[in-house]
C-alpha cells in the first residue's frame, strides 16, 4: 500500500509567495511545498532558506524548487504572480498585464496532467479567478480566489479594535469584490451572538460609529500597507493557508472566497467573494444568506464591476 504525499505548489517566488510558503511549513499543512518562479535564482534562493526551518518546527515539510511540468501530481497549486498596482493604481487597473501573466502559468499547469485544486491570489483577483477558470477546464469547485477572506479577517479585526473584543469573537464578513466596491451585510455580523446593530445602540459610547465608514477602512488599508512598506504579504498569505488548510484538512469550514456562482444571490458566470463551505472537493457549497434590500443593492452593484471587467478581458482573448 502506497501512502500518498500532500503536495502544494506556489508559482512565485515574490513577497506573497514565500510568506505563503512559509505560513504552510510553519503550520505543517502539507508534506511537499514547491516554489516556482520564472526567475529561479530566487526560487532556489527562498526554497534554501525555508529547508532551514525544519529542526524547529513540528513537522518535517519539504521544500523544493520545481517546474510547471512537477505540478502533475499536486493537490493544490497557488498563483501568486502577478502586477501589483503602481501608486495611484486600483487592484482593476493591474488586469492586462496580470492576465498574461497567468496565461502563461495555466497552460503548462495543465499540459503537465494537474486535476487539483488552483488557489489565485494574484490581482484583481476575481477577473484573474475566472480567467484561470475559463482556462484550466477545471470544475468550478477547483478553482478558488482569495476573494473577500482577507477583506474579512480586516473588518473583523477592526470590529474587534473599536470593541475591545478578541476578532475571533466576531462572526462577519465582507462580499463582492475584492476591491473598492465591495459591501458587508451588517444585518449579519454578530459578536458572541449579538447583533452589532444591538451593541451599537445599547452602548451610548458607539452612537457616533459609522459602519460604512469601517468597509472604507477596510478596503483602503492595503493601500495604507503598500505605500508605507511596499506590499502587502504576511495577511493574505496566512489567508491563503487557512484556505489550503480547509481544503487540505476536509473541515468543512466557512470562508469568504471568490466562485463561480451560477444563480446564487441572482448572479450568474461571475466570480466574486461569498461565503462558501470548504473542503476536500474544493468549493462544497455556497452559503446564501439573506440580505436586506439595501445590503442586496450593494452586492449587485459590486458583481456588476467584476463583470465588466471579467468580459472586456474575455472580449480580448
Amino acid at each position: 500500500m502506497t501512502i500518498n504525499r500532500s503536495k502544494v505548489v506556489i508559482v512565485g517566488a515574490g513577497l506573497v509567495g514565500s510568506s505563503t510558503a512559509f505560513s504552510l511549513i510553519t503550520q505543517g499543512v502539507c508534506d511537499e511545498v514547491m516554489i516556482i518562479d520564472i526567475n529561479k535564482n530566487k526560487a532556489r534562493g527562498e526554497v534554501m532558506d525555508l529547508c532551514h526551518c525544519v529542526e524547529y518546527l513540528n513537522r518535517n515539510v519539504k521544500v523544493v524548487e520545481g517546474d510547471y511540468t512537477d505540478c502533475g501530481d499536486a493537490d493544490i497549486v497557488v498563483i501568486t504572480a502577478g502586477a501589483p498596482p503602481k501608486p495611484g493604481q486600483s487592484r482593476l487597473d493591474t488586469l492586462e498585464l496580470s492576465a498574461k501573466i497567468v496565461k502563461t502559468i495555466v497552460e503548462p499547469i495543465m499540459a503537465s496532467g494537474f486535476k487539483g485544486h488552483f488557489i489565485v491570489v494574484s490581482n484583481p483577483v476575481d477577473v484573474i479567478a475566472y480567467y484561470v477558470y475559463k482556462l484550466s477546464g477545471l470544475p468550478k469547485n477547483q478553482v478558488i480566489g482569495t476573494g473577500t477572506a482577507m477583506d474579512s479577517a480586516r473588518l473583523k479585526y477592526f470590529i474587534g479594535e473599536l470593541i475591545n473584543v478578541d476578532p475571533r469573537s466576531v462572526q462577519g464578513y465582507t462580499m463582492g469584490e475584492h476591491g473598492d466596491s465591495q459591501m458587508c451585510p451588517w444585518s449579519h455580523v454578530t459578536v458572541g451572538g449579538k447583533r452589532i446593530y444591538d451593541i451599537l445602540e445599547d452602548n451610548p459610547e458607539y452612537k457616533d460609529v459609522d459602519l460604512d465608514e469601517i468597509v472604507r477602512r477596510v478596503t483602503r488599508v492595503g493601500f495604507d500597507i503598500l505605500e508605507v512598506k511596499g506590499t502587502t504579504s504576511y495577511g493574505i498569505a496566512t489567508t491563503a493557508a487557512g484556505i489550503i488548510k480547509a481544503i487540505m484538512n476536509d473541515e468543512n469550514k466557512i470562508i469568504p472566497v471568490s466562485t463561480l456562482l451560477e444563480g446564487e444571490f441572482g448572479e450568474s458566470d461571475v466570480f466574486c467573494g461569498v461565503p462558501v463551505i470548504l473542503n476536500r472537493s474544493g468549493v462544497k457549497d455556497v452559503v446564501e444568506v439573506h440580505m436586506t434590500e439595501e445590503e442586496r443593492a450593494r452586492f449587485k452593484n459590486s458583481v456588476a464591476v467584476i463583470r465588466d471587467y471579467s468580459q472586456k478581458l474575455m472580449d480580448k482573448i
